[in-house]
């Protein structure tokens, strides 16, 4: 059975209290129930993981490899900033894909960077949950075209 391992990175701990008018009002745990119900229909595994530390999220892209087809991840905040966690993805070679609950394109400038868009193999952002709901049925295809 397919496994997709799905990292969130820091802050996303605090979704649904959040500023609710950019991230919406759903927990992690909500989208996790979603994304769950969704890989059921396609009978896909999913491993759902927050960590507002940067080298956990390191250490659990390493780790995937063997373990995991493809890599969901919502780097938060590290996105812009993480060379550490670009090079972890480049160094495993799993497809990983970038998600985002807002349009981080439509946000601050700052924003408009990712560090790890590189080596993604694309980028999900501004659907809020369905951006990971997506990134279920994006993960299958991308499976499936290995």
């Amino acid at each position: 059975m397919m496994k997709i391992l799905f990292l969130n990175g820091p802050n996303l701990n605090l979704l649904g209290q959040r500023e609710p008018e950019v991230y919406g009002r759903l927990s992690l745990a909500d989208i996790e129930a979603k994304v769950r119900e969704r890989a059921a229909k396609f009978k896909v595994e999913v491993e759902f993981r927050q960590s507002n530390i940067e080298g956990e999220l390191v250490t659990w892209i390493q780790e995937a490899k063997g373990k995991f087809e493809v890599i969901v991840l919502n780097a938060a905040a590290y996105t812009h900033t993480s060379v550490a966690l670009r090079d972890a993805i480049a160094a495993v070679g799993i497809p990983t894909i970038e998600i985002h609950l807002s349009n981080v394109h439509a946000r601050e400038e700052f924003r408009h960077v990712s560090l790890i868009a590189p080596v993604c193999r694309g980028q999900i952002a501004g659907f809020g949950l369905n951006s990971y709901v997506l990134a279920v049925e994006t993960a299958i295809i991308v499976n499936a075209s290995k």
